[in-house]
């Protein structure tokens, strides 16, 4: 009895094995695997954002830190996708990613074609201009100039609604700043931050920003249109950031004190 006893409990144990090897085999982890990992895009090309540098193995800047931190606080692992600015709404519309950061402003025509997270970050248009211009000091004294502007984005958009205005449309902010220098434009106009971060950055000499801002805009962190529950598993994990202090050190970080 006490043998018939030992074989059933072995037995039991046995079943109970093979039951968990069933379960492992019918590729439920893969797909658990698949759902923590978030797939970001953003074009790593708008410091203090997002950029390459050389010495470090990952995408540095703000959105780079700030969406590890979100992704680590929704318990999901983050893999970056390095995509042009203007192929970022149609790898979301293609589901090739989950969600966007690149600097990206909460407008209503994108928002007719994603959705976008709470606000994480206000900026503006601001102007650098050459250290010796005395006729530029304001966004109106730019009739009859030529302006540098990145293509693809809200500054080029705003600057071509100037009254008098020759655009420019380069690649990267560092092309425009590169133009400026050079005197091939009389002016560069881009998010305050890039400017700000430039100029510190590089010591650079021979510019300054003007104080004016052209518009007032709010960053977004963008997701495709049919994913309303990962908006809502963001915001909470942003607003948590926010709670708990980890999205001032970010800030801090790569701004300084939060204005």
């Amino acid at each position: 009895m006490k043998m018939k006893k030992v074989l059933s409990l072995l037995a039991a144990g046995a079943f109970a094995v093979f039951a968990m090897a069933g379960c492992g085999n019918s590729g439920a982890p893969a797909a658990d695997k698949q759902a923590k990992v978030l797939k970001v895009g953003s074009s790593i090309d708008f410091p203090p954002f997002e950029f390459q540098d050389e010495t470090q193995k990952e995408y540095q800047g703000f959105d780079m830190d700030l969406i590890r931190a979100i992704g680590k606080e929704m318990g999901r692992e983050v893999e970056i996708q390095n995509l042009g600015f203007d192929g970022l709404i149609p790898a979301l519309q293609g589901k090739s990613i989950d969600v966007a950061i690149s600097g990206m402003t909460i407008n209503d025509e994108r928002k007719a074609n994603v959705l976008f997270s709470d606000p994480y970050y206000q900026s503006g248009l601001t102007m650098v201009v050459r250290q010796d211009e005395e006729a530029i000091k304001k966004f109106s004294d730019l009739k009859g100039k030529k302006v540098a502007v990145q293509i693809g984005t809200t500054s080029a958009a705003e600057v071509k609604k100037l009254e008098g205005v020759t655009v420019t449309e380069l690649n990267t902010p560092a092309d425009c700043f590169m133009e400026l220098k050079a005197k091939g434009v009389d002016a560069v106009v881009n998010d305050r931050p890039v400017n700000d971060y430039f100029i510190t950055k590089n010591a650079a000499q021979g510019v300054k920003v003007l104080d004016e801002k052209l518009t007032a805009e709010d960053y977004g962190i963008a997701i495709n249109k049919d994913n309303a529950e990962l908006q809502k598993e963001i915001n909470a994990a942003f607003k948590k950031l926010k709670e708990n202090g980890e999205y001032d050190k970010i800030f801090a970080k790569w701004f300084g004190e939060k204005k």
